[in-house]
């Protein structure tokens, strides 16, 4: 292997590495590894446009005083994720504030940032964040592009366009996954060397493997979409009051209420809903639940007012999975990250729409039989009945 060779193989990995990072990133909806600023609040420390090298929070816990955040904002942005700085710690939380902005963003009705609300930090060196001139501009066109198509293919086929990248960003990782899926059974079990040679314009034959890959794009993409997209966080507002009055969200310090959390199941399978919260004045009863086809369930979630009066908002993070593994098993993976639990019930699916397809089909391509425009459909149905028996 020449060096050239050596060097282009490099190039090609670490741009497929850093296109799974984004796409992986937009479906854990935070950065992995690689993040990027929109606007210029953080100039001169970083332009608008500009990547950075970023690490999730599980990784690094709290942050400190100083330190370049990724956060969930409530009110910036329209919510969006945010990159400031974080300039002061109180007992309600951070105060963050972008570096070229004269003022705090608790001082523009921000709350205070809470440690569940920070996703990453941005990785330092030598005292300033690692950047990456123009990453950001080439992903937001990047974004940009998909949206528009996602959004084409959407109304195309009747389904409801995404209100966000999230979305699209799920799917595209199904997509992924159906692909790795197919390409490892097909240089598995697929057709040696010597048959590619052969001509593939067979008429009325519909190749094993094309039909396999369709199987595996619908199923794994479709199962990926519903296990991420009704995932998210249900946020609370609580009053902590020294005279609280008929709403069950107003307490008086110290008091704990109890408010019911829906859990939806619209599918045709199962599924398994994880409940988690950082905060010890928040619990769920369960916080673990399974969840029948076409049916609902629900959780208790108890509030507790802090001690000092004001209004304050709490948060629960709800994981669904589609129930085709052991309910324990599934929490036991999604200890270690949910994106593991997502790739093992993609992994049954792969498995069994293998299984399916090989036991319809064989490992045989697909014969269609040209019966000619005389025969009538109702022939044709009988035929295909007494083929049957």
């Amino acid at each position: 292997m020449t060096t050239g060779t050596l060097l282009k193989r490099v190039l090609g990995g670490v741009v497929a590495l850093v296109i799974v990072l984004l796409l992986v990133g937009q479906l854990l909806g935070q950065p992995i590894l690689l993040g990027y600023v929109a606007t210029g609040s953080m100039e001169p420390t970083m332009d608008a446009g500009d990547g950075f090298v970023s690490v999730p929070s599980a990784v690094t816990g709290s942050p400190e005083e100083g330190d370049v955040v990724v956060f969930e904002a409530r009110e910036l942005h329209d919510g969006e994720l945010t990159t400031h700085r974080i300039v002061d710690e109180t007992e309600e939380g951070y105060v963050t504030s972008g570096d070229a902005n004269p003022f705090t963003d608790q001082d523009s009705d921000e709350p205070h940032v809470t440690d569940d609300q920070i996703v990453a930090t941005a990785w330092e060196l030598g005292g300033d964040p690692v950047t990456i001139p123009h990453l950001g501009t080439a992903i937001m066109g990047i974004q940009g592009g998909v949206e528009s198509a996602f959004g084409t293919v959407a109304s195309t086929v009747g389904l409801s366009e995404p209100t966000d990248f999230d979305s699209a960003g799920a799917v595209l990782v199904g997509l992924g996954v159906a692909l790795l899926g197919f390409g490892i059974l097909l240089e598995r079990l697929g057709p040696g060397r010597r048959e590619a040679t052969r001509s593939r314009s067979r008429p009325n034959v519909i190749a094993l493997w094309t039909v396999l890959g369709v199987v595996l794009l619908v199923f794994v993409t479709g199962a990926t979409a519903a296990m991420v997209i009704p995932s998210g966080t249900v946020e609370y507002g609580i009053a902590s009051t020294t005279s609280p009055g008929d709403d069950p969200q107003e307490l008086e310090p110290g008091e704990t209420g109890e408010l019911t959390q829906t859990v939806d199941n619209a599918g045709y399978l199962p599924i398994v809903a994880i409940h988690e919260s950082d905060r010890e004045s928040v619990s769920t009863d369960p916080d673990r639940q399974t969840v029948g086809p076409r049916s609902s369930g629900e959780a208790t979630v108890s509030l507790t007012a802090p001690e000092e009066t004001g209004e304050y908002t709490r948060s629960v993070e709800e994981h669904r999975y589609i129930a085709l593994l052991p309910p324990s098993v599934i929490e036991w993976l999604h200890t270690g990250h949910p994106l593991v639990a997502i790739a093992a019930v993609n992994g049954v699916i792969v498995g069994v729409a293998v299984m399916l397809v090989l036991a319809v089909f064989g490992r045989n391509d697909i014969r269609i039989r040209s019966t000619g425009v005389h025969v009538s459909l109702a022939t044709r149905v009988r035929r295909k009945i007494r083929e049957w028996r």
